[in-house]
């Protein structure tokens, strides 16, 4: 992928170049002689990398190229390092070398004049190895088109199934006709046929809802054990099951589900070897009905895990019509799924007949399209389609590494970030986007980085190369997967492109459970340290990962959350404040984490700050007010939090400002919510009010300016007194607002300004806990207003009284509507359940 490294070296040097004024002629020569040579060799790049899965000489050659680019990143890093060493006051770059690191300058200069003497060689050499036409200007064109990203959020409804409807009832029926003992299904099929789609499909059927009291999803990895299965069992009925052995797990399985008709669905079962399923299989109260999906490629799985003949269901591949049904629902999804030319229908028909009725095939080639917009493009992609069934029959993986070769630049570093995570992991869209952002594969463009970050993550949701898990209330996706079979790419593009490795000296690596502290010694090739653990465990950081923490000299992104510790987490951190280059620490969820060190403070580079879930901390540093590159910053839900300290309105680059708390009349050190008016650029924004001094009577438009400010959360969690009510009647949000949340808001009667024209721009409203008994009669719009309101949630309001009947009529553009335990809401064709484009559904999760 050294087309993605030189993009993201490209964009990072060229804004240096930009920003700074004070360069020395030698260096800013050889920096910029190297982005000429670097820019004229982008518009080949792209052909090299595909061809070098063919050429062996070409792959070392690219591969060389990829470490030079990686060592003049380091080198750029390093310089402006020293420049804010050399001189904070004005911050120029390079300002070290007037003062005595003679030594510095010297190495530098040399070592950049080599660089740039290689990478002229290495052009010329890969320049043989490719034909004319990969040269052209044509493909420069190409590349221009491939670089513009076509929309930034998803184009199609992303659970859509389209000819599984048969086998679904089929199973459905099955599952009906369970008798006293447990009864076992097999869905069996080789990869990318739909076997998951199915069981998922059937798992979240709201008539299995109503029929299994319990339903339990298990995605059983080719690396598993027994006690991993129970533990994940438990976990879908709610209990974390921490420090039980296995004995206990397995007792607690049966006491939860004794008595219950339940469903359970084993999905991706592969090794013969069953003495784990044996054992759990005893522990499992019989009869009342209960019923067990199993998933596998292997019929003999199945059979070993008790499947009958009758209960063996073998998909089919889908039909040509069901195909072709499928491929317009994706690669038109911009014209609501009909192709309307029909050159266009002639390739895709082509192009389908290919993938041979395997779904997974048919969306992953649909995506890659679906960005397409010129006849050429489709032919090209076609033909190359037809090159990669030559080599390889499988139509799956041929559309899967044809999808990763047409992915622009940018993309491939984002993809390939998948490989760290083990196998069935889910993993939450914002550590996606907060790696991203850090380590810099988001191209900025001029935008918002956090805006940049959510187009990365659409590219690579809209062409079906990742899984949506979960979305929020409103659509957005909260979590994701990938495929197995688009996992066995990306490990080994990633192992064969250098992103990763399970050796000694990975650029990233994942921690998943623990890490061995050999794979950080003297790594300083190390960028990214992440945690990767599935739902529901813990990492373990022990001394040695401590003591060689500090070694990973460029390490960008250093993701600790959900971690538990040997030591004092204080010692961890001091290591942490030697990571100068860091532009993204998480510390989410770590206990006891009461505050962060001084040792920090050196952290200048710092664009993401994520200290979310700590109960125990108790401060924000004041000289975290210094971070002036800080982008997000996330405090939210840290019970032991008081006040952010004053300064904050000078951190003037912040996007995403969560848990923020106002500090009280008499608390003279603490930020006031009139700071946050400076705060311009900020698109997220977490308020959490305790009382009524916190907010003052000069201090009501504080918010009313922030027009790039399009998510507002509101919470008054462990509110006091009666007066915060009146203040927040008067708070004045900006009018361009996009969403708004109020959480635990105490008063009987909605602010005033929750209106149709003073909100005239807000898509989404969610309400959630609290004393709410009605709402303000101006909600409900004055001269003919009306909401644009598209998605309402509202949750846990047992005194909330209003009739459907007004809802309907002051949003006439509501799509969704999810309500849940308010009993008052007796005119709403609801039943605890939400609403969404005409289909009953239980409700999803909250933002």
């Amino acid at each position: 992928m050294v087309d993605a490294v030189v993009s993201v070296f490209l964009e990072r040097l060229l804004n240096t170049l930009a920003e700074e004024g004070r360069i020395l002629n030698e260096f800013r020569d050889q920096f910029e002689k190297l982005q000429n040579e670097l820019q004229l060799m982008q518009c080949f790049l792209k052909d090299a990398d595909k061809q070098k899965r063919k050429n062996q000489t070409l792959r070392g050659i690219m591969t060389n190229l990829r470490e030079l680019i990686y060592e003049a990143e380091d080198i750029l890093a390093d310089c402006k390092l020293q420049s804010m060493e050399g001189n904070q006051s004005s911050a120029t770059w390079l300002a070290c070398i007037y003062s005595s690191k003679l030594q510095f300058q010297y190495q530098t200069g040399k070592r950049l004049k080599e660089i740039n003497e290689k990478i002229t060689g290495i052009k010329q050499n890969i320049l043989s190895y490719l034909s004319p036409s990969m040269t052209n200007e044509t493909g420069r064109i190409d590349a221009n088109i491939d670089q513009m990203p076509r929309w930034s959020s998803p184009v199609y409804d992303h659970t859509l199934v389209v000819g599984l409807e048969g086998d679904t009832k089929k199973i459905k029926d099955w599952l009906f006709k369970a008798d006293a003992v447990i009864q076992e299904i097999g869905i069996v099929g080789m990869g990318g046929l739909g076997k998951t789609t199915i069981a998922q499909k059937v798992f979240n059927d709201r008539e299995m809802e109503d029929w299994f009291e319990r339903r339990m999803w298990v995605s059983v990895s080719q690396t598993f054990s027994e006690e991993q299965i129970m533990r994940s069992i438990l976990r879908s009925l709610g209990d974390a099951s921490v420090g039980d052995d296995r004995g206990e797990l397995l007792r607690k399985i049966n006491q939860y589900l004794l008595g219950k008709r339940y469903l359970i669905v084993m999905d991706d079962v592969w090794s013969l070897d069953l003495s784990w399923w044996y054992k759990i299989y005893e522990g499992l109260p019989k009869g009342n009905g209960s019923s067990i999906i199993i998933t596998t490629r292997n019929e003999e799985v199945a059979k070993r895990m008790r499947v009958t003949e009758e209960r063996l269901h073998r998909p089919k591949f889908l039909d040509k019509d069901d195909s072709w049904l499928l491929f317009r629902k994706i690669a038109f999804a911009a014209s609501g799924g009909e192709c309307i030319n029909s050159d266009f229908e002639i390739v895709g028909k082509e192009i389908v007949q290919k993938c041979k009725g395997l779904p997974l095939a048919i969306k992953a080639i649909g995506g890659l399209l679906l960005y397409k917009s010129h006849y050429r493009e489709w032919r090209r992609i076609a033909d190359n389609f037809r090159d990669e069934l030559a080599e390889n029959d499988d139509s799956v993986m041929a559309s899967l590494q044809l999808s990763y070769d047409e992915l622009p630049a940018y993309l491939k570093s984002c993809f390939l970030s998948f490989s760290l995570y083990p196998e069935d992991c889910v993993i939450t869209k914002q550590q996606l986007v907060h790696w991203w952002i850090g380590e810099g594969f988001v191209p900025l463009r001029n935008r918002p980085s956090t805006e940049g970050g959510e187009d990365c993550f659409s590219g690579l949701t809209n062409r079906c190369l990742v899984e949506v898990v979960e979305k929020t209330y409103n659509g957005s996706i909260y979590s994701c997967k990938i495929h197995d079979m688009v996992r066995d790419l990306v490990i080994t593009r990633a192992e064969n492109d250098g992103f990763f490795k399970t050796d000694k000296g990975s650029r990233h690596l994942g921690i998943n459970g623990y890490i061995d502290g050999k794979q950080l010694m003297n790594n300083h090739k190390l960028r990214a340290l992440l945690s990767t653990t599935k739902t529901g465990e813990v990492n373990k950081i022990t001394s040695r990962v401590t003591g060689k923490l500090s070694e990973c000299r460029y390490l960008r992104v250093l993701d600790l959350c959900k971690s538990a510790f040997e030591m004092p987490i204080s010692g961890l951190l001091c290591q942490v404040g030697s990571l100068q280059h860091l532009t993204y620490l998480s510390l989410s969820n770590t206990h006891p984490l009461i505050e962060l060190p001084s040792s920090l403070k050196k952290l200048n580079n710092l664009q993401i700050l994520d200290v979310s879930y700590c109960q125990s901390l108790k401060s924000v540093p004041s000289y975290l007010m210094n971070f002036k590159k800080l982008r997000i910053l996330d405090a939210s839900h840290c019970g032991s939090l008081e006040y952010f300290p004053k300064g904050l309105g000078r951190l003037s680059n912040l996007e995403v400002l969560l848990g923020f708390r106002p500090a009280r009349s008499s608390q003279s050190e603490g930020c006031r919510i009139a700071e946050l008016k400076n705060l311009t650029r900020l698109r997220t924004l977490g308020l959490h009010f305790k009382r009524d001094d916190e907010i003052g009577d000069d201090e009501v438009n504080a918010l009313v300016n922030l027009q790039e400010l399009q998510f507002l959360t509101i919470s008054c969690f462990d509110s006091h007194g009666d007066g915060l009510v009146d203040k927040l009647d008067k708070l004045c949000p900006p009018r361009e607002l996009h969403e708004l949340c109020l959480q635990f808001y105490t008063g009987k009667v909605t602010p005033v300004w929750l209106n149709p024209i003073s909100l005239h721009m807000l898509r989404y409203l969610s309400i959630s806990s609290g004393n709410l008994e009605k709402l303000h009669p101006s909600f409900w719009g004055e001269a003919n207003a009306v909401w644009r309101i598209e998605g309402l949630m509202l949750e846990s309001l047992s005194d909330l009284q209003m009739k459907w009947e007004m809802v309907q009529q002051a949003m006439p553009s509501l799509r969704i509507v999810n309500a849940s335990w308010c009993p008052e809401l007796v005119s709403f064709p609801i039943d605890d359940v939400g609403f969404r484009g005409g289909v009953w559904a239980k409700g999803e999760r909250r933002r």
